[in-house]
């Protein structure tokens, strides 16, 4: 597990090791989220980057609303 100190400014560096696992690059946008008092960092994609992230993904089971009919 990482450990990382808040700067005076309130800055964070991600330690190397996560950000090659996370291919994050200089200047890529982070989005922050509180989670039950958990900082949670989520890289904001352009939507063209998300094609084609769902190919492959199962169509053929049965939703919800399927089941209560």
């Amino acid at each position: 597990m990482a450990t990382v100190t808040i700067s005076p400014k309130y800055q964070v560096v991600i330690p190397k090791d996560i950000r090659k696992a996370m291919s994050i690059k200089a200047g890529e946008r982070l989005e922050v989220f509180l989670l039950d008092g958990v900082l949670e960092y989520v890289p904001v994609k352009h939507p063209r980057e998300l094609r084609g992230f769902a190919r492959g993904m199962r169509t053929d089971m049965k939703r919800e609303d399927e089941d209560r009919q």
